[in-house]
């Protein structure tokens, strides 16, 4: 018999702030004699809120009482009490997600549902939510292709590459509509981000002009913005995105651009596609180029004029603004208890990110294995540190004892900073094998630990795993992945 239930999610990025109700209909897909596997048979979006403008108390600052009354509000507006919503997602993103206070306002939040995904998205986090909102992901694996997402909204462009249907690899510029804001009616300045500044020294510093074709000055905050005076400045970001698509010669205007803390290695793709707010300007930009008070529609505008994006395919994707988190988390309940191993937790344990490594750097040896772990552990980091995640791996159907070693020396290397950060090592193997591989892991680390097996995850996906049962050999888990809503 099928079940409902009610989700919401919250999206506070850089710019707006939006919040989605939906119905999700849930149905056991497994046969009479299987494990249940229940899955979202029908997804139906009851409520769309109106998009808010992010409320700040400053540059650096949050304005959490601001951001939580346009939640009462719209759950006002929409009908439903939050005593009706049985699980979510609030997401803090882009520049938002950098501010000094981000934390307490998932705190604030975090009362407007029952069992809610809670997360400050880094910028790799971000890169994966939105491809996967958009349909990239999928698109990559039914076209056995590959596709580089650029999810660009107020104040960064989250690159996601995906091949055959894997994430390859994830990084950040800071390139979005919102770094230089201006009042609508007089068109005068009144934001000029840091970052402006940050790329044109770099630019200066390696040589190199910020646009060819034209002057550049830094706009500053008090003069008055006109289209052309603002072309160098947004040109130069245009050129920053072919660079990194590999679709323009050269890496030194995306280094100009290229978020601190993160990296990205261009790669020429056959197609890209685009999502965020400024995704909206690409393919429908409004007549008024001062529309949001910012450069996004200038930027929009001349990304859909860049002969290089032209001449790429494109994919387009369902959701553009709306891509990063439109719906809450999707429940597929499942047990795990072919092959377990457990030592000192304090179950139950809720709300795990997922680590996936690809198929490749999972073939690799113990040292290329750490390396790779270790690669991708700052992709759940926020301004606090790295934060309790799960690495989940495919496994081997039939692995010798000298492969379990070296699979054992591999992950203890690549999770010992997670352990030195004081958090729990977590493997989820999709094949039987968990105890062989806990058992190898037990000596090399002191401690809890925790290997469970038969969990079919991905990264952008969390994990509830509960209290064990059974006498101790079954565990239940709950995958929840964030339900995008496609239609």
């Amino acid at each position: 018999m099928a079940e409902t239930l009610l989700s919401v999610g919250i999206d506070i990025g850089t710019s707006t702030t939006q919040l989605v109700i939906s119905r999700l209909t849930l149905e056991n897909r497994a046969n009479p004699f299987s494990v249940p596997k229940v899955a979202i048979a029908e997804r139906e979006v009851l409520y769309r809120s109106d998009i808010h403008f992010t409320p700040l108390l400053s540059d650096t600052v949050i304005d959490a009482q601001g951001v939580r009354a346009i939640v009462e509000e719209e759950y006002r507006k929409s009908g439903f009490d939050k005593g009706e919503i049985a699980t979510g997602a609030v997401i803090i993103t882009g520049e938002t997600a950098r501010k000094e206070n981000a934390r307490e306002v998932l705190s604030a939040l975090s009362a407007f549902a029952g069992d809610f995904v809670v997360a400050t998205a880094g910028p790799d986090l971000e890169s994966i939510l939105a491809a996967r909102g958009a349909g990239a992901d999928e698109y990559s694996g039914e076209k056995y292709a590959d596709i580089l997402h650029f999810d660009i909204g107020g104040g960064t462009a989250n690159l996601s590459l995906w091949s055959h249907g894997e994430l390859v690899q994830t990084g950040c510029l800071d390139v979005g509509g919102r770094l230089i804001k201006l009042d609508r009616d007089s068109g005068r300045i009144t934001y000029v981000s840091p970052v402006i500044t940050r790329a044109a020294g770099h630019l200066e510093h390696v040589g190199r002009g910020l646009a060819p074709a034209a002057p550049y000055r830094t706009p500053v905050v008090g003069d008055t913005a006109a289209p052309e005076a603002l072309a160098p400045v947004i040109q130069t970001m245009v050129e920053a995105l072919e660079q990194a698509a590999g679709l323009r010669p050269g890496r030194e205007r995306m280094d100009a651009f290229l978020t601190q803390g993160t990296r990205w290695e261009p790669r020429t793709v056959p197609v890209v596609s685009f999502s965020g707010g400024v995704a909206d300007c690409i393919d429908a930009p409004p007549d008024d180029w001062k529309a949001y008070g910012d450069i996004g529609v200038l930027l929009g505008r001349a990304i859909a004029a860049s002969p290089a994006f032209q001449a790429a395919g494109r994919f387009r994707g369902a959701e553009t603004i709306r891509a990063t988190v439109v719906g809450a988390g999707s429940h597929a309940t499942d047990l795990s208890g072919s092959t377990i191993f457990y030592r000192d937790i304090p179950f139950p344990l809720k709300n795990l990110p997922i680590l996936k490594l690809t198929a490749q750097e999972e073939r690799g040896d113990a040292a290329a294995l750490a390396q790779s772990i270790r690669d991708k552990l700052g992709w759940f980091a926020d301004e606090g540190g790295l934060s309790q995640l799960v690495l989940a791996l495919r496994g081997e159907d039939n692995p010798s004892y000298a492969r379990i070693q070296a699979l054992a020396r591999g992950v203890a290397d690549g999770l010992a900073p997670l352990r030195e950060a004081g958090f729990v090592p977590i493997v989820a193997v999709e094949c039987d094998q968990a105890k062989v591989l806990g058992q190898a892991l037990a000596p090399l680390l002191d401690g809890p630990l925790l290997c469970l097996d038969g969990v079919g995850v991905d990264s952008g996906d969390y994990l509830d795993i509960g209290a064990p049962v059974a006498g101790g050999t079954v565990l239940p888990v709950v995958i929840k992945t964030l339900a995008f809503q496609k239609s």
